[in-house]
């Protein structure tokens, strides 16, 4: 049995150590540290809760980001020429050229974008570019870098009305001729030699597909009527693994805003494919035009997207170095 020493020496400790125990807890409730547990776990939920949103949410807005730097750059590049104007027709090639080879990088690394049948582009002459439109178009602005990189040209485009209402886009779209679409101004565009870009579905499109890309054309016709009127091809475009929701149809219908929450701007990978140009003919109508383009971008979309669309796939699609055609 321990001596009466021993045990004196053993009560003094545990005495010790509660005592040190005690002043811990009382430390711990003076610094308001009793719940840091709780506190930790509640964050931790939060951390679950939002990182989903600020993935789906951030993307995005780091698009308008970079599209309001370009702005931004626009305006320096043109306070420091803006001697140069008197002298040069051309002030604004430098910074188109320059913007098209930043959004052409972007491209490159973030969605790896290739582009097929660029050939089918002409490299003097009007055409019509009729594109399946993406929730964040942004493979559209790759496609017009490369117009720029590739062919030396600058392409038109329709956009909606909302666009030219957005604080700060004037000289944007003014550099990048964006029109709002009157069918006399795109007439004008391709009797003039230039190349138009337009997407029938437009904003509605965006907004209001799904991942089984269906084409929300309705019944428009007027991007046929401006092809004929001046006599010029029709190029049908689709970019593979756009992404697609739409939520509050009714708010866009009944005021024209893009109000639904959108998602987008995850790494995955974009093809732009150009189809055969469709060519002028005297003979037909503009409905029978239109329909003719519809089924041309409809057999892009049936030739190259899988159904319904996975941003999962979609992402792993980076990691191959051949293109397979969708089933």
């Amino acid at each position: 049995m321990p001596d009466a020493g021993n045990q004196s020496c053993l009560t003094g400790a545990e005495d010790t150590v509660s005592l040190l125990v005690c002043l811990f807890h009382a430390w711990e409730d003076w610094a308001g540290l009793g719940h840091t547990e709780d506190y930790l776990s509640v964050l931790e939920y939060l951390l679950w809760v939002f990182t989903p949103l600020a993935i789906v949410f951030i993307l995005p807005f780091l698009i308008v980001i970079l599209l309001y730097l370009s702005i931004l750059f626009l305006h320096v590049y043109k306070r420091k020429n803006q001697l140069r104007e008197a002298y040069s027709n051309n002030l604004w090639d430098g910074a188109r050229k320059t913007l098209a080879t930043l959004w052409d990088g972007h491209g490159a690394i973030w969605h790896g974008y290739e582009i097929h049948g660029m050939e089918k582009i002409p490299d003097k002459g009007p055409a019509l570019i009729v594109y399946y439109h993406g929730a964040i178009p942004i493979d559209y602005y790759y496609f017009l870098a490369n117009v720029i990189i590739q062919k030396g040209r600058t392409c038109h485009s329709v956009a909606d009305h909302f666009l030219f209402k957005i604080p700060g886009f004037k000289l944007l779209l003014e550099v990048f001729s964006v029109i709002h679409g009157p069918q006399e101004e795109c007439v004008r565009a391709l009797k003039n030699g230039h190349l138009l870009g337009i997407s029938p579905g437009g904003v509605r499109e965006a907004l209001f597909s799904d991942e089984t890309y269906p084409l929300l054309w309705g019944k428009r016709k007027g991007f046929a009527q401006v092809a004929i009127d001046s006599r010029v091809p029709v190029i049908p475009m689709f970019t593979q693994n756009v992404k697609f929701r739409g939520f509050f149809r009714w708010v866009y219908e009944r005021f024209r805003l893009p109000a639904a929450p959108v998602y987008g701007g995850f790494p995955v990978k974009f093809r732009t494919f150009l189809g055969d140009p469709i060519p002028y003919d005297p003979d037909v109508t503009a409905p029978e035009l239109a329909e003719k383009v519809q089924q041309a971008v409809q057999s892009l979309i049936d030739r190259h997207q899988r159904v319904p669309g996975s941003i999962l796939r979609a992402l792993l699609e980076r990691f191959r170095s051949r293109h397979h055609k969708a089933p």
